[in-house]
């Protein structure tokens, strides 16, 4: 397949396996690949800009609503305020035509019910609360991440994370993929992840926009939810939700693991080469690791010999208790399989990375032991025979 690109030097042509489209809202690798989207209308137009306003005129710092929409305001250091407005109304039909300081000046005072001059702007931008989820997130050998994707109401910074979880799951699987460490089939794997996830941002971002409303209809539901969380329950629901973290990837009817599918924290570990974490072990290669806990790690190590081209095997003993003598965390930092219930680690990376190519002869590849303790050493730190 071949790409051609405008550079510096001219038009140039590409040999490429695969194309990734990250290139925003208005993404030409949709098109070319022909995914269609799902689309809501926009119920709500809004604009924001970086600006000076008088010390005589200036709005109070905080979230304002009014009859007429939302101010939301904050004070940067250098003099000037950033200024957000939401109204209700479809203003697609300008969504094209870029913002200017007087047309922002004029919303403001519309929405607030005075003059409120303003002056040197830094930038200016619109937006809305128009919502697009393509359909699929592959077609072939095209894919779709971030804005291309999804789009919604920027609210909560859920963009721009949802975004680079895009970037982190499909990444190390294209990257398995090029090097022949896995089969193609994994490349599937991510729109079933990720699409559902971009499903859930839509839905509560446009949920936010509804109790958003100027009118009073809503309320009741406001003061209900403020009292909700002001008395502490649901935080850790909304907090899990706006921050992706409650995000559980489907898990394979076959195995048994609680845990699999689910985000992994960050754990203290002690390998052969002294202390580290999971975040440590997982940035030195960016590989899916298989961490073997205590005794009798050494059946699933000679499991793992027949995918040594795919993953990383780390004997080592963790800080803490852990429900498993064995685990295997993808780079984005979930479980993939377990030993706890999780069927046999075979079926597991076979699903994963394809069918094995057969091992190679001699001891583990890639195996890292943690050196049997001597005096006043750790308990349980025992290296794994060849």
């Amino acid at each position: 397949m071949g790409v051609v690109a405008e550079a510096p030097q001219g038009r140039r042509r590409f040999s490429v396996g695969y194309v990734v489209g990250a290139d925003g809202a208005r993404s030409t690798v949709r098109e070319m690949a022909g995914i269609a989207s799902d689309v809501s209308a926009p119920t709500m137009s809004a604009m924001m800009g970086l600006v000076r306003i008088p010390d005589d005129q200036a709005v109070p710092v905080g979230w304002h609503r009014t009859p007429r929409g939302w101010l939301i305001t904050k004070k940067g250091f250098d003099g000037h305020t950033l200024v957000h407005t939401l109204a209700c109304g479809d203003g697609s039909s300008r969504r094209h035509v870029p913002l200017t300081l007087e047309e922002l000046s004029s919303q403001v005072a519309w929405i607030v019910g005075h003059a409120v001059t303003m002056s040197a702007p830094r930038w200016l931008s619109r937006f809305s609360d128009f919502t697009r989820l393509a359909r699929t997130y592959r077609a072939g050998r095209f894919f779709l991440a971030g804005d291309a994707a999804h789009v919604h109401f920027p609210i909560g910074g859920q963009g721009l994370s949802t975004g680079v979880l895009d970037a982190l799951n499909l990444s190390w699987k294209l990257g398995l993929v090029v090097r022949g460490a896995a089969a193609d089939g994994l490349l599937d794997t991510y729109g079933l992840e990720r699409r559902p996830a971009a499903q859930k941002v839509v839905d509560n971002t446009r949920a936010q926009v509804a109790l958003m409303g100027p009118g009073t209809e809503l309320d009741s539901l406001r003061t209900l939810l403020t009292g909700l969380l002001e008395s502490g329950r649901g935080n850790d629901f909304l907090s899990g939700m706006i921050s992706a973290q409650d995000t559980v990837l489907p898990a394979s009817p076959r195995y048994g693991s609680p845990h699999e599918g689910t985000f992994l924290h960050n754990i203290e570990l002690i390998t052969a080469k002294g202390p580290s974490d999971l975040i440590g072990l997982l940035g030195e290669g960016g590989e899916p690791l298989l961490l073997l806990f205590g005794e009798g790690g050494g059946r699933y190590a000679q499991t793992a010999r027949a995918w040594e081209r795919s993953l990383r095997v780390v004997r080592c003993r963790p800080a803490g208790l852990v429900p498993y003598s064995a685990v295997l965390v993808r780079p984005d930092g979930y479980v993939a399989w377990a030993s706890d219930g999780g069927g046999p680690l075979a079926d597991a990376l076979a699903a994963l990375f394809g069918a094995a190519p057969g091992p190679g002869p001699g001891p583990v590849p890639g195996l890292e032991e943690v050196p049997a303790p001597g005096p006043g050493a750790a308990p349980g730190l025992e290296g794994v025979p060849a």
